[in-house]
């Protein structure tokens, strides 16, 4: 369902993303397409913009109405004509504060034939946004509407393996800027999919996710699921007008299986409640089993390992793309 224009929306101007500034840690090529991939910023070169009818023409409108034909290009410095625009064609005069759609479209170069009078023309394109007044006075109106805005794909590497889209969570925010908090302006994103937003400055976030948990078990990072790893990559991009700009997040991280054990490569005790910890004191998570699993970011760790009324524990470290099993030793460390 479509809901009407809210007077207060009048104002024609594009919605264009704030900028910012953070580390960058993504790799971004901008205007460059994945191999065997065609970007849909642009229409196919053999479609063009419909044009209004000479005047004299079969085609002129009746009277008391007219045509608009409406396209968009890229901040006015290209003649491409822009896909996946939706179109809405809204009457001016609000009515209790809300200004009635008329019409509306998806396609790449949509005409209308409208009552004359005054309507608001409203481009989205994703994120970004653009509008536009116009006057329809029995006659034929052609307007090309400036979008400055471009396109993000994304894709997560587990050292340089590819990463499935379904271990990645991945959030978009127009980063902090002096007196404005920074804002999420999209969530969840899949791993491939494009994200069309308002030329500017932005922060990736990634999180790699961990598939041994329960997804009714607490988080351990606060907004985050409770299978997020401390694995999170933020990572700033540039997005260019009428550009696709492909981001690449690398994490580094691996499989854990903690054991508390008698002895090297004995049998793992059941029973038994873990707690990993950072260098700093900070819990990473708490786990109970024989031999749970966790993933863990590339890095030293403190795990503390308690059964039968002892404690034991030992500092690890874990590599990069690394699996491997954590033996903690129950004789001689317990207290």
């Amino acid at each position: 369902m479509t809901m009407p224009l809210r007077a207060g929306l009048l104002a024609p101007a594009l919605l264009c993303a704030a900028l910012g500034s953070a580390p960058a840690r993504a790799q971004t090529t901008p205007g460059r397409a994945p191999d065997g991939a065609t970007p849909s910023l642009f229409a196919p070169s053999t479609q063009s913009p419909a044009r209004p009818p000479e005047q004299g023409g079969s085609t002129a409108p009746q009277a008391g109405t007219g045509r608009l034909f409406l396209s968009a290009n890229y901040g006015g410095t290209s003649n491409n004509v822009v896909s996946g625009v939706r179109w809405r064609v809204y009457q001016q005069n609000a009515e209790n504060g809300l200004h009635a759609l008329v019409a509306e479209s998806t396609d790449l170069a949509p005409a209308f034939t409208l009552p004359d009078g005054d309507y608001v023309v409203h481009a989205a394109y994703g994120l970004a946004a653009a509008m536009r007044r116009v006057t329809i006075n029995s006659n034929n109106i052609n307007e090309k509407i400036a979008l400055n805005a471009g396109a993000l794909r994304i894709s997560g590497l587990l050292g340089d393996a590819p990463l499935q889209p379904t271990r990645l969570k991945i959030d978009v925010y127009v980063p902090e800027r002096t007196g404005q908090p920074e804002k999420l302006v999209a969530a969840n994103v899949k791993p491939g999919d494009m994200v069309r937003l308002p030329e500017g400055s932005y922060r990736i976030v990634s999180t790699y996710l961990d598939t041994n948990v329960s997804p009714s078990a607490a988080p351990t990072i606060s907004g985050l699921p409770p299978n997020a790893t401390n694995s999170v990559i933020n990572a700033e991009v540039r997005i260019e007008a009428g550009k696709l700009t492909e981001a690449t997040v690398r994490h580094r991280a691996s499989n854990i299986t903690l054991k508390l054990v008698n002895s090297n490569g004995g049998e793992a005790l059941a029973n038994t409640s873990f707690t990993v910890l950072t260098p700093g004191g900070d819990v990473i998570r708490e786990m109970i089993g024989a031999f749970p699993r966790l993933v863990l970011a590339e890095g030293e760790y403190f795990v503390i390992a308690r059964r039968d009324g002892k404690t034991h524990q030992m500092t690890f470290k874990v590599p990069s793309n690394s699996d491997r099993e954590v033996e903690v030793m129950a004789n001689g460390s317990g207290g």
